[in-house]
Formats: C-alpha cells, structure tokens, sequence
C-alpha cells in the first residue's frame, strides 16, 4: 500500500511541496536569531520582558527551527469512523493520510509516532507507538493503523461512546517535546474536548484533520431505511422519503457543523477537512496553501500573487 501511495499521491506532491519543512513542521529551537513585535496567535512564552519594558512594546524571540522534529497522530478509531456511503470508508481515508503524512515527514529526517484510541471496541486508549524515524517506522505505524482500523470495523458488544477528551489528555504523557500534532477524527464525541485541544495546541503546532462523509451531511431519498448508531448499537427506522425529515436531517448536520468550526477556531488549531470521496492530494495541497498564507501572515511578509487571487 506504502508503494502504491509513493507512486499515487507523494510523487505528485513532490515539487509542489518544495521549500515546506518549515510550512509543515513549526517548532522552536534553541539558537535566539532575532527579535520582532509581537503579533497575534504569537506564543506568550516567546516574549522578551526586557526589551519589551525598554520600548513599550511586546517583542517577541525568534529562534533558528530545529531541521529534526517529531510528527504525532492522534488517532480516532471508534466505531463511527468506520463509515462511508461510497468506494471509501473515513477509516479507509485516515490510513492513508497518515501514510502519506508519515512518509512525506519522515523523508526530511523526522520522526513520527501516533496514539490510537478506539481501536479494540472500547472508549480508551489501547496502543501508543513512540516516534522514531525512518521508513521502517512509516510500516510499523501503518500495520498499527490496519491493525485497528480491522479491530474497529468488528463488531462489539463494549462499545462506548466516544470520549476524544480520553485521547487529548492522553497526549499530553506521550508527547513530551514541542512537536507537530495531528488529531486525525470525525470529531463525533461526548461534549468537552474542546478544553484539551486548546491546551494541547498551547505547548504544540496542533492540526485538527476531520473525516467526513457527505451522507452525514445530507440524506437522499432512499424511502424506508434501517439507521444504525455505530457507537450506542441503537437502530432506527426513518423515511428518507419525507422531504420534511430530510430538511431537519440538513438543518441540524448544519448545525452541527457551525458548532464544530467554531470550537476548533476557539481552540486556536489550523483545520484540514478530508471528505471520503475528495481526492487526498488535493485536500492536502489545500491544506498546505492555507500553511502557507498563515506563515506569510505572522510573519509580516505579502503574500505570493497566486495566493491573493
């Protein structure tokens, strides 16, 4: 699968992503380069109390990146992932961006490492792998995922309800250094993540990628369908043909969505949606745009002329 991707996707993200280690992979190192003012979304811990003081206005330090960084997943595995409505499930769709994701990072020399929640029908953590790099690291972190994404689509009589808390506060044991975090979910869990993200994304580079599928958002007219909670076990029989059940099944996926948006905003964390029948290269040059436009920005530079189209 790793070589089919290689072939598929890297190779044609290769030369666009050209110049991005640091677009990709934000860190501090321990080199001071220079000073600036302070700009929004800055770390408060960067800032230089004395300089300040002296001219009355916040400045911040600016240290020389370390090139060798670590990567790690957060991974979601509940039961809800493992839906699609199309060729693709969103389990199908996470294993392969964190393959790419992987390899694309570990080729310039950094490590990767993942923690996975979910995976065993219960609402926990069931398998920490600690970052290291290499392309052997790359197939252990994807026979993990294969592992579980098979563990997961098994049915079980302990299912629970998703807590993605469980697996934020998690984060903070495993990942000891300022490192790159994705948190790889659909985001379909108890209220009160909001919290851990936010204090997640204060020590580290945090990007919230959440699967989707365009089913959840929508629902056609099928007439009588049987629906299933993947996560509770409880089923229900709708009409899809009634064209008033459809537009509160809209009303509220839509609601649904604003409240999410607004949470990962509040949090402080850059988005990156991957829909199961959206092409992952695409999505991920999307993303890598936005890093762009984000970096250009704190920094105080203009943006390129094919960015202010």
């Amino acid at each position: 699968m790793l070589q089919r991707l290689e072939w598929t996707v890297i190779r044609r993200l290769d030369g666009l992503l050209q110049g991005d280690h640091r677009t990709l992979m934000r860190g501090s190192g321990l080199d001071l380069a220079d000073l600036r003012e302070y700009q929004h979304h800055d770390d408060v811990r960067h800032i230089d109390w004395n300089v300040t003081a002296r001219l009355q206005q916040p400045h911040v330090r600016v240290f020389t990146e370390d090139r060798e960084m670590s990567a790690w997943f957060l991974l979601d595995l509940s039961p809800s992932v493992d839906f699609g409505s199309g060729s693709q499930r969103k389990s199908e769709l996470l294993l392969g961006f964190v393959a790419v994701l992987a390899r694309l990072i570990s080729r310039h020399g950094n490590r990767v490492g993942a923690v996975q929640y979910g995976a065993l029908g219960q609402a926990q953590v069931d398998a920490v792998l600690p970052a290291r790099g290499g392309r052997a690291q790359v197939l252990r972190l994807m026979q993990l995922v294969r592992k579980g994404v098979a563990a997961s689509s098994t049915p079980s009589k302990n299912n629970g309800v998703t807590r993605l808390a469980d697996l934020l506060r998690s984060a903070t044991h495993a990942v000891r250094q300022r490192s790159t975090v994705f948190v790889v979910s659909d985001f379909i869990s108890e209220p009160g993540w909001e919290k851990p993200l936010g204090e997640l994304a204060r020590r580290h580079d945090v990007v919230a990628v959440r699967l989707l599928d365009p089913l959840e958002l929508n629902l056609p007219d099928l007439g009588l369908v049987t629906v299933r909670d993947a996560e509770t076990g409880e089923q229900m029989l709708v009409d899809t043909h009634d064209s008033g059940f459809r537009q509160r099944f809209a009303r509220i996926a839509a609601q649904r969505e604003a409240l999410l948006r607004e949470s990962l905003n509040r949090a402080g964390v850059d988005t990156l949606e991957l829909a199961t029948d959206d092409d992952l290269a695409d999505a991920i040059l999307r993303f890598v745009d936005l890093r762009r436009r984000r970096s250009a920005l704190r920094a105080g530079q203009p943006l390129p002329a094919h960015m202010t189209r």
